[in-house]
């Protein structure tokens, strides 16, 4: 396979990106977290959670900092990985960020308070 001269990868670029701008960090996980509600994005924001931890330091360097194991970090960070709350707050905090909580935008609760009511429809017949 050829080597581009002077070509870098995306991931590469991405990471270089966010470890230069924390606001750009911020709001990048506040998207990545956003979209860990969708199952069908999960995989999507763990590998921007995993880009995250490489530009801070590393994932060894994150993983040791937050008092995990690399080979944990690394499978939870992966696209079919499932981190517990316990590992995802470590890996915030060793990033110098936490995780809040804010009201789901009107338009997705009353679509899931519909998803709800049919379901409640469906098991009553």
């Amino acid at each position: 396979m050829k080597k581009w001269i002077g070509v870098v990868s995306h991931h590469e670029r991405e990471v270089e990106e966010l470890r230069a701008d924390p606001e750009f960090a911020v709001e990048y996980l506040k998207g990545a977290l956003e979209s860990l509600n969708n199952p069908d994005d999960r995989g999507v924001s763990l590998t921007m959670l995993r880009a995250l931890a490489e530009a801070y330091g590393g994932l060894g360097a994150v993983a040791a900092k937050a008092g995990v194991s690399r080979e944990s970090l690394y499978r939870s960070l992966s696209p079919k990985g499932n981190p517990t709350l316990k590992t995802l707050v470590a890996i915030l905090n060793t990033l110098g960020l936490r995780l809040s909580v804010v009201p789901a935008p009107a338009k997705a609760r009353r679509a899931k308070k519909k998803k709800k009511a049919k379901a409640s429809r469906k098991l009553a017949a």
